[in-house]
């Protein structure tokens, strides 16, 4: 019988999404209560809370939540988290609720009521405090100083961006979660909840799982990874994001059809599961793969898959800074509050042609000539601009999907390298 790792914080799946009676209960009563929109970040939020991956989160966070975040990796309440939840609204919304309401959570692409929500709790979010988050969150070590960092940030730095962009006042909060979205319908066979993985993985008898996080089609390096993984666990969980990402992306429909058609033609297929998460990329790299293994932990990984530059942008992040932050996050002593989903540290991988195979930094005595080096934003540059890709740079099966989609575009983002694209 497998023995998967519990949900974090000690609680079970904490889930608030509604069903039967319940759900059109609620939803009846949402029509009549005052609306507030939802960015594309927060519904992802919304939806991981009702399904629970984002266990042990029932709502959004409040202004001590926010603050132990920020600077400890700790909620109020001593349970590990290492990236804020908040939910932010205009001055002139706020003003007109008070504190005990409740209120309607709207979305307004989907033109759908997402949750009802309880305010609890109002506080401000000025500029400084936007600025206090982004320093805390999302300044790694790729840059020296406060100041190297906000004269790119601003511009350069999307999970920046959208800290900045919030509202002035944040909202917290208990939800009740009325729906998933199109997810369930335009992903169906690959958005999972965890209870679904996790009964997955029970049937197939594995107790060690590894999570392997998918933003970019799966190019040789992450087949790599996975197979490293499938050596010393039970199974891997290949769980790509189906969210929002930045522009130049490619659209999750796209990486799915890639991962099929890898896994059929170059896994043990009993070996592999295949899910999808609805969340949106924060790009907080190091913060952002301790988040990765949170959620994982609620999906039943007991491990989570770490290579260079892990959740980066541009070059804001050392480049095994997403490993090295494991060994410095707290570590509760009360049952169920700490991180127990454990990094698989993978140096940097590539084809090498000398060798001959798939190898790392810690295998391969070669030189950088003799190397493929390999990169989901190297692989979309090459693409989108027509160039023809480098020998055992991606399978053949997953290029020809690519090229395909490429060739279908009729806007082009410009993509730009940085060093853990280039190997500088």
């Amino acid at each position: 019988m497998a023995n998967l790792i519990p949900p974090h914080g000690g609680k079970g799946l904490t889930c608030c999404l509604l069903e039967g009676a319940e759900l059109e209960a609620e939803k009846k009563k949402a029509e009549g209560l005052k609306k507030i929109e939802v960015s594309p970040r927060e519904k992802g939020d919304l939806i991981m809370m009702g399904i629970g991956g984002f266990s042990p989160l029932t709502g959004f966070m409040t202004k001590a939540d926010w603050k132990g975040v920020c600077d400890n990796f700790l909620m109020a309440d001593g349970t590990f988290w290492p990236i804020p939840v908040t939910l932010s609204a205009s001055k002139k919304d706020a003003e007109g609720i008070s504190e005990g309401e409740e209120i309607a959570l709207y979305d307004p692409e989907g033109d759908e009521i997402m949750a009802t929500m309880t305010v609890t709790e109002k506080f401000e979010m000025t500029e400084a405090d936007k600025k206090y988050e982004c320093e805390k969150v999302y300044m790694g070590e790729g840059t020296a100083t406060a100041d190297e960092f906000w004269k790119i940030a601003k511009d350069d730095h999307p999970g920046v961006q959208m800290v900045m962009e919030q509202k002035d006042v944040s909202l917290a909060g208990p939800v009740k979660v009325l729906t998933e979205s199109e997810y369930p319908t335009k992903y169906a066979g690959v958005y999972m909840r965890p209870e679904e993985s996790r009964k997955i993985f029970e049937e197939r008898g594995w107790s060690e799982v590894a999570a392997l996080q998918l933003r970019n089609p799966m190019h040789r390096s992450h087949e790599y990874l996975c197979k490293i993984a499938v050596e010393v666990c039970d199974g891997v969980y290949i769980h790509s994001l189906v969210g929002n990402l930045k522009p130049g992306d490619i659209p999750a429909e796209v990486r799915v059809k890639c991962i099929d058609s890898l896994v059929k033609n170059y896994f043990v297929e009993d070996k592999v599961v295949q899910g999808g998460y609805p969340l949106d990329m924060r790009y907080a790299g190091p913060r952002e793969g301790l988040l990765h293994a949170t959620f994982r932990q609620n999906y039943g990984c007991s491990r989570m898959i770490i290579g260079r530059d892990h959740a980066g942008v541009g070059d804001f992040y050392g480049m095994f800074e997403a490993q090295t932050i494991f060994d410095k996050i707290p570590h509760p002593e009360e049952e169920g509050k700490a991180l127990l989903c454990t990094p698989l540290k993978i140096d940097w991988t590539f084809y090498c042609y000398k060798c001959d195979g798939m190898a790392s930094l810690r295998t391969c005595p070669h030189e950088k000539d003799d190397r493929v080096l390999l990169s989901g934003t190297m692989l979309r540059k090459m693409l989108s601009e027509g160039e023809a890709l480098p020998d055992h740079f991606g399978r053949d099966e997953v290029v020809e999907i690519l090229r395909a989609y490429y060739e279908g575009l009729t806007d082009k983002v410009e993509i730009k390298l940085h060093g853990a694209a280039t190997g500088d």
